[in-house]
């Protein structure tokens, strides 16, 4: 049998219709026991794993609830941002309090914030 260069199989390849191609797929797919549509797979793997792995959380305010002035008290005590910017934020919801956390640092914020009648969100 003669050996082809890979430049004369794509060449060969370039010369297909759709049609061709698509039978030339289904060709390879029988001979050598593989599916064109495994590397699609192989690719969502790996994504799905790094979002399980996330280690940084935004700290989103969305609602500040009936006790306005104990969130913004709240938000300045975790924030340390002054009166006037705390009360910005606060008013100003849905706003990240905090980015780039850890889960537990996260959790304790939204725990403290949700104590005063506020709606926190973990993204």
């Amino acid at each position: 049998m003669a050996k082809f260069t890979p430049a004369e199989i794509i060449d060969a390849i370039k010369e297909m219709t759709v049609l061709e191609l698509n039978e030339l797929v289904k060709a390879c797919e029988e001979e050598f026991g593989v599916s064109a549509a495994a590397g699609v797979a192989v690719v969502a793997g790996p994504a799905a794993a790094a979002e399980e792995e996330k280690t940084e959380f935004d700290v989103e305010l969305t609602s500040f609830g009936a006790q306005k002035i104990k969130v913004i008290k709240v938000i300045r005590e975790i924030t340390g941002l002054g009166l006037k910017e705390a009360k910005e934020l606060v008013e100003g919801a849905p706003k990240v309090i905090k980015e780039a956390v850890t889960k537990e640092e996260a959790e304790q914020i939204k725990a403290k914030v949700e104590e005063q009648g506020a709606t926190i969100t973990i993204k």
